[in-house]
């Protein structure tokens, strides 16, 4: 147990963030397609216990194996996990808005202030240490830097308008940034590893979550919202296309780059089709939404049956 401890894997919160997206996707869809609001409220609070019950079983890791820790926040790709515990809490403070404003309010303080140390933190380690080649980036390098887009999603009510603005805007900036290296290494240099191909869904997390925070800052659905919109769409698609390729994969904790990307992407879509009353996005909000519960309901049981059979919290090999 002491040495599975040592090696329990950063891309775990992984999960707390397609959890999130899943309960937000219900909490959307009670609006627009008027399914019951117990459902969305159910998986907030799944989504919070999860995230409990990782937290600690990581500042049990930190707290026993420091060096483990260390190791984690130097290497090229576990670092940009880091992350995803800071995401994750920008994700519980947008779930938890209407249901406790308070708890809403120290949830994303803490996950905000996390998060844009930790983008100054990789950002800096990025430019400064000297071992970092092209084939180490990879879509989750947008977790660290490009996940401030989020912030405005809780944070407009939080912390207001510029706040909101300052955190969008260096998620916007790095975004297109690092969009552009990681298509130049995926075309230039050799493919993804296996174990990193899911991360690819990453690639449409940032126009649909862009998309819903833009909306959080304007309150308009205006032709950057459009663009940013049918941007995410048309990743979206180009990545369903390619579902054979990622079904002939082993199951690896990195499979939950599936899930937030797809959430957000449905509650995008279920947010346009409330805007735009247009009947083919009401009909792609429904496919969207159930693709999502069959990826996370999917997700979670392989998850756990590599827990069961010890395949998790294992050396990388």
């Amino acid at each position: 147990m002491e040495q599975r401890l040592q090696h329990f894997p950063l891309p775990f919160f992984a999960a707390v963030m397609g959890l999130s997206g899943l309960a937000m996707a219900f909490n959307q869809a009670h609006r627009v397609l008027d399914l019951p609001a117990a459902i969305g409220r159910a998986l907030t609070f799944v989504a919070l216990g999860t995230f409990i019950v990782l937290a600690a079983f990581y500042l049990a890791k930190a707290l026993r194996h420091p060096r483990a820790v260390k190791a984690d926040l130097t290497h090229p790709i576990r670092m940009s996990f880091a992350a995803t515990i800071s995401v994750s809490l920008l994700l519980l403070g947008a779930l938890t808005l209407q249901l406790a404003p308070a708890l809403s309010f120290g949830i994303w303080v803490v996950g905000a202030l996390l998060h844009l140390a930790i983008t100054l933190y990789v950002l800096t380690s990025w430019v400064y240490q000297p071992h970092f080649e092209i084939h180490h980036i990879n879509p989750a390098w947008f977790i660290p830097v490009v996940g401030n887009i989020l912030a405005p999603i809780a944070g407009v009510q939080h912390a207001g308008l510029e706040i909101g603005w300052f955190f969008f805007s260096i998620g916007l900036l790095f975004w297109l940034v690092l969009f552009t290296i990681i298509i130049y290494r995926m075309v230039f240099h050799h493919p993804l590893p296996d174990r990193l191909l899911p991360t690819l869904f990453i690639l449409i997390a940032p126009p649909a979550a862009g998309f819903l925070a833009y909306l959080r800052l304007t309150e308009s659905l205006d032709t950057f919202a459009r663009v940013l919109y049918y941007g995410a769409l048309f990743l979206t698609l180009w990545l369903v296309l390619q579902a054979p390729r990622f079904l002939r994969l082993p199951f690896y904790l990195s499979w939950w780059a599936y899930s937030f990307p797809l959430a957000a992407m449905t509650v995008a879509t279920l947010t346009m089709a409330q805007l735009t009353e247009a009947g083919w996005l009401h009909a792609l909000s429904h496919l969207l939404l159930w693709l999502l519960v069959v990826v996370i309901g999917w997700l979670v049981l392989r998850t756990l049956l590599a827990v069961l059979r010890g395949q998790i919290c294992v050396p990388e090999q």
